[in-house]
């Protein structure tokens, strides 16, 4: 017993270490700003990128969506074989899609909170004109406002899409570093950490990347990816207070529909956000696809252990 508390309490530390590592890559070194970078550079930038959009896609279809799915089915079944006295009724609610729904609703939630900023803040969509204007006098032709993918998202929700995006990974992290927690083996705990590095490492590069390209500033940059660092182990941390408890009064079906959420609004900022931004440029768009499915590879390739 202790020595499986040990090997938590080092996949606790792992997890920290490592992904601070991870994200930190893309803000501590110049290199990856892309706003400063020209010729080769800036198409070198622009590829990595669409990698990290590739990862995100993974990350949001392979990953989060798919536990989801799986813990909100796997609750509604236990909750329907408790109450078996109606055939009829049970098999009714079971064979709803209540996961889809849940996610779904995490995708028009994060929906609404940007009409409501931009319903708010009318002004925001000047910026993105600018935007478009110094996109176009940069790349001619072939410019992201006359491509066929429309404009680029509002300076206005840059910032927030940013914030969804944390806090979707969040909630994510958390419960992975959970179900670190509660294993009760040490071979098991090893392969899930594994899993859970590999993943976890690709994520919060992207993000990192993600953040140094939107031009956040360094100082605000390091506070989310120490945020976000952090949530994985406190999730393990949990895990290993309630090792010993059984997930009965709701927690196990409360934590199934937060991933459903977390995942609805992690498919909008990936859809509606990153790929958009990186695809926006007719320029070498079949790079642009082998990168995207090469991220996306990756995140499919770790799904299979984790």
């Amino acid at each position: 017993m202790e020595t499986l508390l040990g090997v938590k309490i080092g996949c606790l530390l792992a997890l920290l270490v490592f992904t601070l590592f991870c994200g930190l890559i893309p803000i501590c070194f110049k290199w990856f700003r892309i706003h400063a970078a020209t010729g080769k550079h800036r198409r070198v930038l622009s590829l990595l990128g669409c990698v990290s959009a590739g990862v995100f896609l993974g990350a949001g279809l392979m990953h989060m969506t798919a536990e989801a799915l799986e813990g909100i089915d796997s609750e509604i079944q236990r909750t329907g074989s408790r109450g078996n006295s109606s055939d009829t009724t049970d098999s009714t609610n079971v064979d709803y899609p209540f996961g889809e729904l849940i996610i779904s609703l995490g995708f028009f939630l994060v929906f609404l909170l940007e009409s409501l900023a931009l319903q708010w803040c009318p002004g925001g969509t000047k910026g993105s004109k600018t935007q478009e204007e110094g996109w176009g006098t940069s790349h001619g032709a072939h410019s992201m406002s006359l491509h066929s993918h429309g404009p680029l998202p509002s300076s206005s929700q840059g910032p927030l899409r940013a914030l969804i995006l944390l806090l979707s990974l969040s909630f994510h992290s958390v419960f992975e570093g959970l179900a670190v927690g509660l294993q009760s083996s040490i071979p098991s705990v090893l392969q899930l950490c594994l899993a859970v590095l590999a993943h976890k490492g690709l994520v919060v590069f992207g993000v990192g990347l993600r953040l140094v390209q939107t031009g956040t500033e360094p100082r605000w940059a390091l506070i989310s990816i120490l945020a976000l660092a952090l949530m994985s182990p406190l999730g393990l941390a949990l895990g290993l207070a309630v090792a010993g408890g059984d997930p009965e009064g709701g927690r196990a079906l409360a934590q199934a529909v937060l991933e459903g959420v977390a995942a609805g609004t992690f498919l909008y900022v990936t859809f509606l956000e990153i790929l958009p931004r990186e695809l926006a440029s007719s320029e070498s768009p079949l790079a642009k696809w082998g990168c995207v499915a090469a991220g996306f590879t990756f995140m499919a390739i770790i799904a299979i252990w984790a």
